[in-house]
């Protein structure tokens, strides 16, 4: 028997009902793969509101919080880590268990290069074994709330089957499972514990609720729209802002002094509700697979539905066009001087490629995001990922030496563009000969048109000959260093360092 909430009314009566579940005469479920109940959960359109909850939970951990905002991607490039989010749950909920290994093994290196100091002098470790079970009770409660909230709870044979689910999540990573309490029951106490004790007002909590949602860059394939994502999105953003914020625990809300908007609750059951219907829209429109491949293409790839798409926009761009010419009108802020053809400005240069955390700032931190988007789309191992991460290291020690007048730690926008010429130093070049390296996976001193397209996500855009069809070392450098150094606009490296 479980409570409204899918809840247990005790440890102790969840122990009995798990014993009776797995005893001799119970049905069997795999803990991954097909026949999974998160399986099950994965594609339901649902799941998308339940990331998005799971995600400000999380941030309100002052540990996470911390990481989030001196380490994260998630403002300047959302698209990008809810890509790699998705990915990473793909690979370690999926049925192969090498793969699971590999992307086990992949995330506990990039958590143990996570760690360091908030901003008030509190330290945080991404692998604390704590924070990492509290980050796995996030995804397991918001996918037993958004069941509830869209008015159809889960059975509590699968929220059990859920709960052990995502213990063999946190198993998998290594960690000790003493960290998740061991039964459901006693799970809702931790659950509570936690919301009422540990979490906190943070600013990467705010920064998602206030800030992400109302200045959302557009995906990559959707660029080239700006009126009508911009207007999509200032009535999209508030509500799904409004919507988090009501589906929160009560006791957080109120304590974190989240002002709730009258009417939220029912905008927020009706949106759980409706996205609950979507259920049964044919399965290829659903399917977050076909999503998270959808998120990573870029504009020019040879992907038929990335053509698709692209076709789709150019006629919405004409019927814009169309509109504007029949209406009035209205006032633009005047744009700014463009650039010549192929070149971008210094500080767009800053923005779009250098400063990849969104904090106004080049430190290191946004060197390791380049470093680790490289190595997330080449799916290194570690000695390959380690060459590629001290190459950007060593990058970073060269621009601070030669870009940080004023010695406290980071380049700014105006530092960087007094001494922009210094860029492609020695260390620069070796972290484009580390990527040619990896990228090179035959070895054969040549990156031929499936090595270009695993890196760059695109269609092989290299002027070649039928016998010359590959990519040299040579010029493989030569154009890396042109445009990370002469701010020269590359149909390849924009989607790989620029785009959302």
């Amino acid at each position: 028997m479980s409570n409204a909430d899918g809840r247990r009314p005790s440890g102790h009566d969840a122990r009995d009902e798990r014993l009776s579940e797995t005893g001799s005469g119970a049905e069997q479920h795999p803990s991954f793969g097909p026949g999974s109940q998160f399986d099950q959960l994965f594609n339901d359109p649902r799941w998308a509101l339940a990331m998005v909850r799971a995600t400000v939970l999380e941030a309100a951990h002052p540990q996470i919080g911390g990481a989030l905002i001196d380490n994260s991607t998630f403002v300047a490039h959302p698209w990008r880590r809810l890509r790699n989010t998705l990915v990473s749950l793909q690979r370690m909920f999926g049925a192969d268990d090498h793969v699971r290994a590999r992307e086990a093994a992949r995330l506990n290196r990039l958590h143990a290069r996570l760690n360091g100091h908030d901003a008030r002098n509190r330290p945080y470790d991404a692998m604390d074994p704590g924070v990492r079970a509290w980050v796995v009770a996030t995804l397991f409660e918001s996918g037993v709330t958004m069941c509830r909230l869209s008015g159809r709870p889960m059975p509590p044979d699968a929220v059990e089957r859920l709960y052990g689910e995502f213990q063999a999540y946190l198993a998998a990573l290594g960690d000790d499972a003493g960290h998740l309490p061991p039964t459901l029951g006693e799970f809702w106490s931790y659950y509570d514990r936690m919301v009422e004790e540990e979490l906190e007002n943070t600013e990467a909590m705010r920064v998602i609720l206030y800030k992400l949602f109302d200045h959302l860059p557009a995906p990559p394939l959707l660029h080239g729209l700006p009126t009508l994502w911009a207007a999509g999105r200032a009535v999209a953003g508030p509500a799904i802002g409004a919507i988090t914020v009501a589906s929160l625990p009560e006791p957080f809300r109120r304590r974190a002094g989240l002002p709730e908007l009258p009417g939220a609750q029912t905008l927020m059951q009706g949106a759980y509700l409706a996205a609950g219907l979507a259920r049964f829209l044919p399965e290829g429109l659903i399917n977050t697979r076909n999503i998270t491949d959808l998120l990573s293409l870029s504009p020019g790839s040879d992907d038929p539905r990335a053509r698709t798409v692209e076709a789709l926009r150019e006629h919405m761009q004409r019927a814009g066009a169309l509109l504007r010419l029949i209406t009035p009108p209205a006032p633009e802020p005047e744009p700014a001087a463009p650039s010549s053809a192929g070149r971008r400005g210094t500080e767009e240069f800053f923005r779009d490629v250098l400063d990849q955390t969104g904090d106004g700032y080049l430190t290191w931190p946004d060197l390791a995001a380049m470093a680790r988007e490289l190595s997330s789309r080449l799916d290194l191992d570690e000695p390959d990922e380690t060459r590629l991460y001290d190459a950007f290291a060593a990058w970073w020690r060269e621009l601070q030496t030669a870009l940080d007048t004023d010695g406290d730690g980071r380049v700014s926008a105006r530092e960087y563009a007094a001494a922009a010429p210094t860029l492609a130093g020695p260390a620069l070049i070796r972290a484009a000969e580390v990527l040619f390296d990896v990228t090179d996976t035959d070895g054969d001193q040549r990156i031929d048109a499936a090595e270009y397209r695993t890196l760059f996500r695109t269609a092989f855009r290299r002027d070649t000959t039928a016998d010359t069809a590959a990519y040299t070392r040579g010029a493989f450098v030569q154009d890396f260093l042109t445009f990370m150094a002469g701010r020269q606009r590359s149909t390849p490296y924009d989607p790989l360092f620029a785009e959302a």
